[in-house]
């Protein structure tokens, strides 16, 4: 069934208020294996308002939303399918998205299975709202690619702060802020933490949205002019708190929301 065929809001969806205890719970097994990306999960969909429902629902009502349904791109594939763009320059979003992903060893395809395992296909909504839902997932590291954040423990912490402004969904604000006081428990750093973070919210509410872009066309943007154009800034006090860390001799490897870091620390 194409998605344009399906409801807004399928009659199985909940939309349920705020956990935060349960968020508590899985962010506490996050801490304890930083590998553990199902927890990640969990602790998004227990603190899923309607906040970011309607910002899928004016999305998927719109013209652009209503396109890009129509045209149901398998976003996962069309990223992992790298010889796409192999004529794109070396400048463009598609090489630094390629390179990124070649140099951290992930594909778009497995965060897709992260998230399967968390909730395989079968036990969602089979709605128009979860199309919107999946994209977010599937432009996830397209949004490090843009904005400059790492995958050290603070630059994911800062880039669920800028996310969160694009989706307003409070569980990823409740990750970058438990995050970054964990990262200052397990380094004792001075680095301003909160500010980077502060910093990340500040960019993502004042860029365009992301993923509600033409991803395609994005893909082969001047990396530069697509920064420009989408009103992505710089993250500053970011990397300002990678060369205090630096300094400290705290390397990025070792920033780490859990155990094994203050050992390594």
């Amino acid at each position: 069934m194409a998605v344009t065929d399906l409801p807004l809001v399928a009659p199985e969806r909940r939309i349920s208020r705020i956990r935060p205890l349960k968020a508590l719970h899985h962010f506490g097994k996050l801490v304890e294996n930083k590998e553990d990306t199902e927890q990640v999960f969990h602790i998004i969909e227990a603190t899923k308002g309607k906040a970011s429902h309607r910002i899928a629902w004016d999305f998927l009502r719109s013209p652009e939303g209503r396109r890009m349904m129509a045209e149901d791109c398998d976003l996962p594939a069309m990223l992992d399918d790298h010889a796409r763009w192999a004529d794109c320059g070396p400048n463009t979003v598609a090489a630094h998205y390629i390179a990124f992903m070649k140099r951290e060893g992930l594909s778009a395809a497995g965060l897709v299975a992260e998230s399967h395992k968390w909730a395989p296909p079968e036990s969602l909504p089979k709605d128009q709202t979860q199309w919107y839902f999946d994209r977010l997932r599937d432009t996830h590291d397209l949004f490090h690619v843009l904005t400059g954040y790492g995958r050290d423990a603070l630059g994911e912490a800062c880039l669920l702060g800028f996310t969160y402004e694009q989706n307003l969904n409070k569980g990823l604000l409740f990750i970058a802020y438990a995050g970054a006081r964990q990262i200052k428990k397990v380094t004792g750093t001075k680095a301003p933490l909160y500010a980077a973070i502060k910093e990340g919210r500040r960019l993502g509410r004042a860029a365009r949205r992301i993923a509600h872009q033409d991803i395609a066309a994005l893909m082969r943007e001047d990396i530069e002019a697509a920064r420009a154009r989408l009103g992505i800034g710089k993250p500053e006090i970011y990397h300002q708190c990678l060369a205090i860390l630096e300094g400290e001799g705290k390397a990025r490897e070792q920033l780490t929301l859990g155990g094994a870091g203050a050992q390594a620390a």
